[in-house]
């Protein structure tokens, strides 16, 4: 009888444990909404809400970043400069290429990259179209009526944390959000914590450290809403994916639990 007795207990104290971490595990819906402070009145459903949203700045050229520079120029003579190695011939058009368009250009560490012919040139701390007037006014000294375009091949961010796909994600062109990001990586898990989304970016020699609410629209209005290249963006776990994991490990102590228990209870009454 007590062995009886003992096992109803342990039984039970299992099964008061299995509730309250299954309680814990799930996840409160009012967490889970972006934006939850847009109203769902008849007004917005029908016409929208106009939000405030951080004015754009162009990023900058860094030290380390890779260029994908092309200069074109009318000049047939410029191939016997540059060398058939380093020129393509376009049959759609009369202008021909300098710098192949897969090349890429590394910004030293004095932000100059080396061009062929035009030697170094100066792009760290300039946008892009800064840089491509710079390259183009150092262009003219060696080709006619030259055409250049600058872009920026490796602005990339990772996404860390509780997203359907976690990793590094290279960005077209230059104007990224948070919400891009976090696209590319397939959104948020159902336990990542929307109000607490972690930003590190690189400033000198220093990592400066962010936090943003998913749940409100004040995030159009940060400054960091536009990404930069080599952000980083971590979705940080919920209590409830620890609880959920938890209550894994406890449904399999459970299940052990209660065959011992049988065990117990059938060895008595045979005894």
């Amino acid at each position: 009888m007590n062995f009886q007795l003992l096992s109803l207990r342990v039984l039970s104290l299992l099964g008061l444990v299995c509730c309250i971490v299954f309680n814990t595990a799930c996840t409160s819906y009012k967490t889970i909404p972006y934006f939850q402070n847009v109203s769902d009145s008849n007004h917005v459903y029908k016409n929208g809400i106009l939000v405030p949203t951080v004015a754009y700045e162009d990023i900058k050229i860094q030290p380390n970043d890779i260029l994908n520079i092309t200069i074109q120029t009318i000049d047939p003579q410029v191939n016997n400069v540059m060398g058939s190695a380093n020129v393509a011939s376009s049959t759609q058009s009369s202008m021909t290429d300098i710098a192949a368009e897969t090349t890429g250009y590394l910004v030293d560490k004095n932000g100059e990259i080396e061009l062929p012919i035009a030697g170094k040139i100066k792009v760290g701390g300039m946008t892009t179209a800064e840089a491509k007037e710079n390259v183009r006014l150092k262009a003219m000294k060696y080709y006619k009526e030259p055409v250049v375009n600058v872009r920026i091949m490796n602005f990339k961010v990772t996404v860390l944390g509780e997203v359907a796909k976690p990793g590094a994600y290279l960005i077209n062109g230059e104007r990224a959000t948070i919400l891009d990001a976090l696209g590319q990586a397939g959104d948020m898990s159902i336990f990542g914590t929307r109000t607490n989304v972690l930003l590190a970016r690189q400033e000198g020699d220093k990592q400066k450290m962010i936090r943003f609410d998913m749940n409100k629209t004040d995030i159009f209005q940060s400054p960091y809403f536009y990404l930069k290249q080599g952000d980083v963006l971590y979705v940080q776990p919920s209590k409830g994916k620890a609880a959920a994991n938890d209550g894994a490990m406890l449904r399999t102590y459970t299940i052990i639990t209660s065959t011992v228990s049988l065990l117990v209870v059938v060895a008595s009454r045979i005894n």
